[in-house]
């Protein structure tokens, strides 16, 4: 026990000298070398606009519309491999455009549905009811009852210029009231999955992914010119490549779709065959382009304007045809080459509306004013 005690006092010694002249020492010198300052001095931002003008547009068509864009819920119903009912649920967007609660989307959103449940901005739910559709165009109407409604102003899509500012509102992934801004990218026709064709079809680079469909595409002034519908993706959410269904396309067969559920689908009555300079040439036609009138329909409406079909019988390859019918080389003024011309032309009209056509019968040119069927009269 006595050689211990040295021993104990010893080792407490060397480690109190240790910790004296080495740990205390640095952290001391550590202490020292950092310091603490009295005050922090940082930069601060002048006291300027928060925003520029750019910016300030953005805000403004923003809070002009938010009110006006809602999320649309649908429940459907589908089998399983055992023939069990088996709930299904999607969303997407839409937007107000009267004030007795009618909202425009698109078909896909509603498809099947067995109820429909809008929520709006403020996350009021509204149970939906579907006043028309029309496959063809992907566009829907759906309405419900709600005090206070403010509807979106509807803007013109004839005129639009690649590089023109557009600004998309929606839900996208259930995020509600999202806004992305782009460009016009380009006008271009394009085809939907399930194989139908958008004429004009507006695309563009503003950011849209699943729950984007059925919401607006707007300008710089805030008016709705198309209803963003699809996108070109590999991975299922925005590369950069969106499409919006025309402004214009829509408000052609929107009274259809309120008043009627369905649309009058406007037709001339006729079957054409395109034209191009060797055909033109090979037959004798006075212009190298158009569509040639191969047959029309008896008492449709071209038939009733006085339009020829042809009355010689042909082949073009294998396929008998008729010739001699009148050559239809423009529409209310618009050039036409081929049937998706006269597509396009039809897309902005309804049965009943009246179109001017320019033909040539043989070589003479001569002007019709058509009034125009409904689809079912199409040969």
């Amino acid at each position: 026990m006595r050689l211990l005690r040295p021993f104990l006092l010893a080792v407490i010694l060397a480690g109190a000298f240790f910790y004296f002249t080495t740990i205390h020492s640095g952290r001391t010198e550590l202490a020292r070398f950092i310091g603490r300052p009295d005050k922090v001095e940082i930069t601060e931002a002048s006291s300027g606009p928060s925003s520029d003008a750019e910016e300030q547009n953005n805000i403004a068509v923003y809070h002009r519309n938010i009110e006006s864009v809602v999320n649309i819920t649908s429940r459907a119903v589908a089998f399983d491999f055992f023939y069990g009912l088996v709930p299904q649920e999607g969303q997407g967007s839409g937007f107000i455009i009267d004030k007795e609660g009618h909202i425009l989307t698109n078909y896909h959103v509603i498809e099947n549905a067995r109820q429909i449940e809008v929520t709006l901005h403020d996350r009021k739910k509204l149970k939906a009811t579907i006043v028309g559709t029309d496959k063809q165009h992907d566009l829907a109407v759906i309405q419900i009852k709600g005090p206070d409604l403010t509807p979106m102003v509807l803007g013109d899509s004839k005129n639009l210029q690649v590089g023109q500012r557009v600004y998309a509102i929606g839900n996208p992934f259930g995020l509600s009231g999202t806004l992305t801004t782009g460009i016009v990218s380009s006008i271009r026709p394009v085809q939907e999955p399930d194989g139908e064709r958008i004429e004009d079809a507006i695309q563009t680079d503003a950011a849209i992914n699943p729950g984007n469909s059925g919401g607006p595409l707007l300008n710089w002034k805030g008016e709705v010119i198309g209803i963003n519908t699809m996108i070109l993706s590999s991975v299922g959410q925005s590369a950069g490549i969106g499409f919006a269904i025309p402004i214009n396309t829509a408000k052609a067969v929107l009274n259809d779709l309120v008043t009627l559920g369905t649309v009058r689908r406007p037709a001339l009555g006729v079957k054409t065959i395109p034209i191009d300079p060797e055909l033109a040439d090979q037959m004798g036609l006075a212009a190298d382009y158009g569509l040639l009138i191969v047959q029309v329909v008896p008492g449709g409406a071209a038939d009733r304007a006085g339009l020829h079909g042809g009355n010689e019988r042909a082949y073009l390859g294998n396929i008998p045809i008729m010739l001699g019918g009148d050559l239809i080389v423009a529409v209310d003024g618009q050039k036409v080459e081929t049937q998706q011309d006269l597509a396009q032309v039809m897309n902005n009209h309804r049965a009943g509306d009246s179109v001017h056509v320019s033909v040539y019968r043989g070589k003479k040119k001569m002007e019709f004013d058509v009034t125009l069927g409904e689809a079912r009269e199409q040969v």
